[in-house]
Parts: C-alpha cells; structure tokens; sequence
C-alpha cells in the first residue's frame, strides 16, 4: 500500500457558524477560527475540514451555495478566508473545503436564469420535468420531507431537489455545467487550499428516465435512492472531475456517500480508478435506526457495531481507505449516542475515541468532541434550527404522533444535537460570542469546556493528544492489518493491528461493568508495552485483566 500524507493525518471539523464568533454577531466567523487556530495545533491535528462558509441564504446552513466564488457575509470577506488559509499553513497544518456539487441554492445565479424560460440557456443546468396525471415528475421524497420536486409556475415545470426545495438539483449529465463545476474547483486549488470533502457526491448521478420507486403502503412519497445513489454515469463523472482537477495537485478528496456498501466503497477509492481518496460512509451510524429510519429509535447492539465496522476494516484492507468517524455535523455527539454522557462521560468519550482512532483509516475528530461535548436536550421545539428537524417535526404532528414522542427522537438524532456553539469557557456564553448566540448554548458549559480540559492533564484534550501522537509514532497504527478478538464478547470490543512482527492489541469496554479480558492464546509476543489507557492505574498484564467501566487500553507487542 502507498504511504500518503492524508493516510497519515488526523482530521478535525470545524462548523463555522458554531466554532467562534469575532464579532458579537452571535454567528461564529472567519476570524473565530483564526483566533483558535492555536488551540487545534495544540491538539496536534494535520487538517482542518471547513463546512461551508460560501455565499449562501442559510436555508440549510450553508450548503446550499449561491456563490461558490464568494463568502457568506455572516463569516466575514474573502481576505479573511485567505488570512485563514495563511495562517493555518504557517503552523503547517492544512485545509480542505466543502464542495457541495450534487446542488446548488436558488438563488444561484444559474438557478436564477434558469427559472425564466424553458430555452433559457442555463435551464438544463438543473433538472426540469412536466408533471404527470395532475402531479409530480415522480413519488420520489425530499431527503427533508415532502415531494422532491417543486411546481414553477412561470414555465409550467418542476424541478428536482433531494434536499430541500431552495436546493435544486444540478443537471450532471450536461458537459457545460460540469465544465463550470470544475473550472471553480480549480479556483479553490490555485488558492492553495488542500483538497475536498465532496458533499452527497454519490447522487449526482440520476438513472434516465427518473422513473418512479416502488409505492410504499400508506406514504405519497417514497425514496428514490436507488435512482440516485451510486448513479449509472457516477464513477465517469469521479474519473473525468479527478483528471481535470484534483490530479493536477497533492490534495486529499473524501467523498460522503449515503448508501455505500465495501464493494462500492471499493471502486471509488481504489487508487488505480482515480476517483477520490476515501468515502463517509453511513452503515454504523444506522444501526441504531429501526425499518422507518433515523427517527425509528432502537438501542445498538454491541455486536452490530464490531460487525460493522470490522467488515468495513476487512473490506477495504487491501484496495481503497477508510474514513473513522462516530459524530459531524449531521450526527449527534457520540459520547452522548455511544458512550456513557452522564456517570462516565470522560472515560467512554476516551474509550470511544481510542476504538477509531487506533483502527486503520483516517480519523475525523468533529468539534468540541475533544473535550466530550454532550447532546442538547431543549424544551421548545422553536428553541431548534435544523430544517430537517423542524420539517420532521410537523410532518409527525400532523400524523398525529404525540410531541413527548417526536422529542425524544430529536433529543437522540437530531442535527442541531452537533452545532450548539463550541463552548470555550465557563464565562457568559461560553466565550463563544459577546453577543446572542445564533442558536442556545447546552447549559453544561461552565463544566465542560476547552479552557478546563486544557488546564487539566487527564482531560479528554490531552488523551487526544496522545492518540494522535501515537499515530505519528507508530506505522502500525496508520499501515497495520486490523483483526476482530473476542467476537462474542457481549461488553468488550477488542481487535488487533498487524506489521510485521508488531501487533497493537487494543481493547474497550463499552458498558458499566467490570468484565474479564483474556487475550487469545495464538497471539504470540515476547515483549509488551502499555501505549494508552483511560484509567491510568494498570493492573494485571495484557494476557489478562478485569477492565473497569468503560476502560479501554492498547498495549505494544513485540
């Protein structure tokens, strides 16, 4: 396998609007994140992910772009964004950018043209289609709820967008918008920026004919992800966008796939086909949705997860790389989701990052994730932003399903769970804003908080710290085989990393309990060091040892 920079670094994901306001506008901005760009080098990261920070009317907070070329008023002028870029290289970090290309916002100037007329010369940069019997194209459903398509009533067509109707759709299957999409790519890269997370990139593919999906009992509207993820034309587009942009630089390129299984995951990220570097993929963090999706709540079972993101290991071992990640911007806060948040929030939030970051892959840590931030729990309904919480919310009232029911979904999976502001100190606000901030805090502030991890040197921070350190130490950690232990554990996943004639063994508890780990005999060594450990207090060897709540440790064998 080739040795990379990108396979080699750590990731770490800024949300502009949450991450530190410089003005008082209560809105985080340009120079928040250049204020604190010390901070996330002390952490020890290599790069930084940018949401977007486009010109945008903020329909669904930033991703849905008006402007690729310009800069949300909100998060300051282009030559903060350059004073960014500059200052993040000079503490030789680096910087990818969103690249939201499977849609546009409306108010796009493209969007704009293309409303006037049916011959307008931008009309088929996006995806018109008559109506049918009286109705829509097709039954396809928004990613938010209700139809995918919305009636233009000055040209006597719909448009299509799979997310929300100020987000139409952009036509892939014309040559010229894809010339222009690339020319703008090539824009960001000779600015300098290093590399790409690439938005929903598996669906700019649609099958001809955008027939309709099979109809569901009792639903109007039903997903038609089989016509547009992982497309009939979706792998050419990659390989045409790759050849004339991305392989004219040393840049990184992950793609975020909905709906992609190895075999997929595979073909796009095999170095040989040139399409992008890695994939998000979203099966493990499905596993605690029931048959009606996200909002369907059910526990996880430990041994769905080690299923999963072993298979995921396994899969990509030879060909292609993986992402490692358990929470963004679009998921909640995995202490609170996969941890322990309230009696042991510190121990799981280690234990789980310890469980990513020790696997093969490149680690995503999202902000505030660091310090063990928690899910928000907020009375009103108005109190939430998120346009697919808001529009779930009124879908499920006007079934009938009661408000305590529909709250507790959002209080376990709802988006604006991850973009409650970072919170910095225990001062008003958390030191986020001077101002009133965009969204309300999580009240926990004054106990978690960067300014206390940073003065504590057994705070989550510093374990992070280690982790990456680790890493940079270690090729094993990075370039190693992966293999699943104790597979029927019902409390501890454990696994093991292979180069060479080193292995790691790396083992977490993940309930309350106080389990015995036993290592298997074949698992031959003559000598052992213990690299990390969330407790701190060894006791026994690594041949066997009774973990406490949540423990988690990784030993060095030789």
């Amino acid at each position: 396998m080739k040795k990379t920079w990108w396979k080699e670094s750590v990731v770490y994901q800024i949300y502009p609007r949450s991450f530190a306001d410089s003005n008082g506008d209560g809105i985080g901005d340009l120079q928040g994140i250049i204020s604190k760009l010390d901070y996330l080098k002390k952490l020890g990261i290599d790069v930084i992910w940018l949401s977007p920070v486009y010109k945008s009317p903020n329909d669904d907070n930033g991703y849905d772009i008006s402007d690729y070329q310009d800069i949300m008023d909100e998060f300051g002028a282009m030559q903060d964004w350059e004073e960014l870029l500059s200052e993040v290289h000079k503490r030789d970090m680096k910087l990818i950018m969103d690249l939201v290309v499977n849609h546009s916002s409306d108010e796009h100037q493209w969007f704009v043209e293309a409303k006037k007329s049916r011959d307008n010369r931008y009309r088929d940069y996006y995806i018109w289609r008559p109506g049918k019997n009286g109705g829509e194209p097709n039954n396809w459903q928004s990613a938010f709820s209700g139809s995918a398509w919305e009636y233009d009533e000055n040209t006597d067509e719909y448009y299509l967008h799979l997310f929300s109707k100020k987000q139409p759709d952009l036509n892939w299957e014309n040559p010229t918008l894809r010339e222009e999409v690339y020319k703008m790519m090539n824009w960001w890269l000779d600015k300098g920026i290093d590399g790409f997370r690439m938005d929903v990139i598996n669906f700019i593919s649609k099958v001809d004919g955008l027939p309709d999906a099979p109809a569901e009992e009792g639903k109007k509207y039903v997903s038609g992800h089989e016509y547009f993820m992982n497309g009939p034309r979706i792998h050419e587009f990659l390989q045409e966008m790759h050849q004339k942009t991305t392989a004219n630089y040393d840049v990184m390129t992950v793609g975020e796939m909905p709906g992609v299984n190895h075999e997929q995951a595979k073909l796009y990220t095999d170095e040989e086909r040139k399409e992008v570097n890695m994939v998000f993929q979203f099966e493990h963090v499905d596993l605690d949705s029931g048959p009606d999706g996200k909002w369907d709540l059910r526990p996880l079972k430990l041994a769905d997860l080690k299923e999963n993101l072993s298979s995921w290991q396994k899969g990509l071992e030879h060909v292609g790389w993986n992402s490692l990640y358990m929470n963004n911007h679009d998921q909640p806060r995995m202490v609170s989701r996969f941890g322990n948040d309230k009696e042991y929030r510190v121990e799981s939030a280690k234990m789980l990052a310890t469980l990513l970051h020790m696997m093969k892959g490149t680690p995503y840590i999202y902000q505030g994730e660091e310090m063990g931030m928690t899910n928000i729990r907020f009375e009103n309904i108005e109190q939430y932003k998120d346009i697919e919480t808001l529009n779930m919310y009124k879908e499920k009232r006007e079934q009938g399903v009661p408000h305590d029911k529909i709250m507790e979904a959002i209080y376990v999976k709802g988006r604006d769970n991850a973009r409650t502001p970072v919170q910095w100190d225990d001062s008003e606000h958390a030191g986020f804003t001077t101002g009133t901030p965009w969204i309300d805090l999580n009240p926990n502030y004054k106990e978690i908080n960067a300014k206390a991890v940073v003065e504590d040197e057994n705070s989550i921070f510093y374990y992070y710290h280690k982790l990456i350190q680790l890493r940079k130490q270690h090729e094993i950690i990075v370039y190693g085989g992966y293999d699943l232990i104790l597979e029927d554990n019902e409390d501890i996943f454990a696994y093991v990393r292979t180069l060479g004639n080193e292995k790691v063994v790396v083992v977490c508890n993940f309930y309350g309990n106080e389990p015995t780990f036993e290592l298997p005999n074949d698992i031959q060594f003559s000598e052992s060091e213990l690299l990390i450990s969330n407790y701190g207090d060894e006791e026994g060897t690594v041949k066997q040892f009774t973990l406490k709540p949540y423990e988690t440790r990784a030993y060095l064998l030789k």
